[in-house]
């Protein structure tokens, strides 16, 4: 059988998508998501030109203002940097600015010559945030005179216009997100604040002023670190016992500078802020195993040469990094980061450099305070000897099969199927919301793990308590793909765990207990979006025959607009007061009911938050909870 000739892959079926088009076609791939990362991604691009020139010694300040412009989000970003140039390229017969605009790969950043160090290595950034846009538009102030051109969705509006003579230098950046291409426009206020402050403890003395006046009123923030990379150790530990001091270092070596704060507090976990250019590489790199293997090697021999360990135990890397807060940032030219992203650093040269640098400041370190040094080494110690514990009791409960999967915690009750991207396993709080979800549930596809109370605040417990808490024992066994440095997302029995508690003051501290739990010890989870939060209703509204469930105050107050007085309203305290039936129709039909997915949008602010809220200083959290009470909104969600 002859294919059709339309069928036919040959020449004529090759289309070539040029500048703005290609960008259009496929955004995912220059700014990682459409969704409201993607949105901030554009204003994070801007900001990176303008810290560029504050890396190249020239800007001193720069302001971001939000506002609306029908109902769509716009960002104007100020710098007082060199002004982007104007002048016409020869080669193109076009001007600078244009070029820059409208054309991929190219920019100031590749020659080395204008800027030693940059963040913006690709030279796609402001092409990518103008084919985005609805409207860009450019104000540029160099060499005594005013300029301006305008742009929309990656082609010039307007030639380049001289607006007439100015005083200083700089360059404005004002543009709209397109509607066409994001689904919404907003920024989120939240992670854009956790960005500027952190670009400022990277560049002490840089001032960056946010005044957001898209809601009444208007808020102005200014952003300005004078110590840097302290004030940022600081900001991260607070609400944590610290053990040390703060530990500093700031090297030059083969072209690349290399600086970092680094302090042990109390807690158990580690915590690394890696950047480089002023980039925050989420997935780390070359550099942090440098600092890994630096400061492994400094601890290990301090405890080996001062004879610290008695017994045949082991201490490991991983131990000596139980507690540990640091502050990584590397300047250099030519930085090869893996996708326009930038999560992760592959220059092989640069583990080397922060190997060496971390090994001599924390050798001399220990060396030099005695105190600090016995604090960070019986940090370690007792890290290894959790650790064997761990293991040892891990072993005993393999033989007993606990946490092997083959024996599933009696309480559970499971569903038919065995396909993980099929299944679904509801957390219930209290055992009469778990007899109404397992009677009202789909049993092929839904398994019912009912808790009893409120499970272990893992938070302020060690692993041994951890291992030995019933309900946390329970999920574990039920999900079947081990729990920390053991787990293994491939091995999960359901790929949707969803939380499920009383829309009340309890119910919301049950699911904070549970999400803590998860983000700590099954971080992996919640990152491949297999973690959700159910959303019962809060009234049932029965006029005649009808009847409805609303969700929310809002909603309720609308229904009641809509029907009129003559009707009867229940305000659910607890999922137990629904019968299998109304459970199955509100919350676990998945036709009918509203899940959110639990995202970590900005692993920063959420390891803060949890620290502060459930971590154990009491008054750190309760200046946290006078200062932010009235932004709650919604109590019951």
């Amino acid at each position: 059988m002859m294919p059709d000739e339309k069928d036919e892959y040959n020449a004529s079926k090759i289309i070539v998508l040029e500048g703005a088009q290609g960008i259009r076609k496929r955004p995912a791939m220059y700014i990682g998501s459409t969704g409201t990362s993607g949105v901030l991604h554009l204003l994070y691009e801007v900001m990176d030109n303008a810290v560029d020139e504050t890396l190249a010694g020239y800007a001193k300040s720069i302001t971001i203002r939000l506002y609306m412009d029908n109902d769509v989000n716009v960002a104007e970003v100020s710098d007082d940097g060199r002004g982007i140039p104007v002048g016409i390229m020869p080669k193109y017969n076009k001007g600078a600015l244009e070029i820059i605009m409208t054309t991929l790969h190219k920019g100031g950043k590749f020659g080395g010559d204008a800027y030693k160090v940059s963040g913006g290595l690709h030279g796609v950034g402001l092409t990518v945030v103008n084919a985005l846009s609805e409207y860009t538009e450019v104000t540029v102030k160099r060499d005594g005179k005013a300029y301006r051109q305008a742009f929309s969705r990656g082609n010039p509006t307007s030639g380049l216009i001289q607006l007439g003579e100015t005083q200083g230098t700089g360059t404005t950046v004002k543009f709209k997100p397109d509607k066409e291409v994001f689904p919404a426009t907003s920024f989120d206020s939240a992670l854009l604040k956790d960005r500027l402050r952190y670009t400022s403890f990277l560049n002490p003395g840089l001032s960056i002023t946010l005044t957001d006046e898209r809601f009444e009123p208007s808020e102005t923030q200014v952003y300005c670190s004078k110590d840097g990379l302290s004030d940022f150790i600081r900001f991260i530990n607070s609400g944590k016992t610290t053990l040390t001091g703060v530990i500093l270092s700031k090297q030059q070596d083969d072209g690349a500078t290399v600086q970092y704060a680094l302090q042990y507090n109390n807690s158990y976990d580690e915590r690394v802020e890696a950047f480089v250019n002023n980039i925050r590489t989420t997935e780390g790199g070359t550099h942090v195993i440098g600092l890994h293997s630096g400061l492994t090697r400094a601890i290990l021999n301090y405890i080996s040469k001062n004879r610290l360990v008695k017994s045949e135990l082991k201490v490991i890397g991983d131990d000596t990094r139980e507690g540990l807060s640091v502050v990584l940032s590397v300047l250099m030219q030519n930085p090869e980061f893996e996708g326009q992203t930038k999560e992760k650093l592959g220059n092989t040269t640069v583990k080397s450099i922060v190997e060496t640098d971390v090994y001599s400041t924390m050798s001399r370190y220990l060396e030099e305070h005695p105190g600090d040094a016995k604090a960070i080494a019986e940090k370690a110690i007792n890290a290894a000897n959790a650790r064997e514990s761990s293991r040892k009791a891990r072993e005993l409960a393999r033989k007993r099969s606990i946490f092997d999967g083959s024996i599933l915690p009696g309480k559970l009750s499971d569903c038919i199927l065995d396909d993980p991207q099929k299944t679904e396993i509801f957390i219930v709080e209290g055992e009469s919301a778990g007899g109404s979800s397992k009677s009202g549930r789909d049993k092929n596809t839904q398994a019912i793990l009912p808790l009893k109370g409120k499970i272990l605040n893992v938070e302020k417990a060690n692993y041994e308590k951890i291992f030995d808490n019933a309900e946390i024992k329970a999920m574990v066994t039920a999900f079947g793909a081990g729990i920390s440095e053991t787990f293994n997302p491939d091995a999960l029995r359901y790929h949707k765990i969803i939380l499920m508690s009383d829309a009340d003051v309890d119910g919301s501290h049950i699911r904070t207990l549970l999400l803590t739990f998860l983000y700590r010890y099954m971080k992996k989870a919640i990152e491949l979006g297999y973690v959700y939060v159910a959303q019962p209703p809060l009234y049932k509204i029965s006029k005649g025959k009808e009847v409805y469930y609303c969700y929310s105050d809002e909603e309720l107050e609308e229904k009641r607009k809509a029907l009129g007085e003559r009707m009867e309203l229940q305000r659910y305290k607890g999922l137990g007061e629904m019968n299998p039936e109304q459970l199955w129709e509100t919350t676990m039909n998945p036709e009918t009911r509203a899940l959110k997915r639990v995202t970590i949008s900005d692993a920063m602010r959420t390891e803060q938050l949890f620290t502060i809220l459930m971590g154990v200083d009491v008054p750190t959290r309760r200046k946290f909870l006078q200062e932010h009470a009235e932004e709650v909104r919604v109590l019951d969600i």
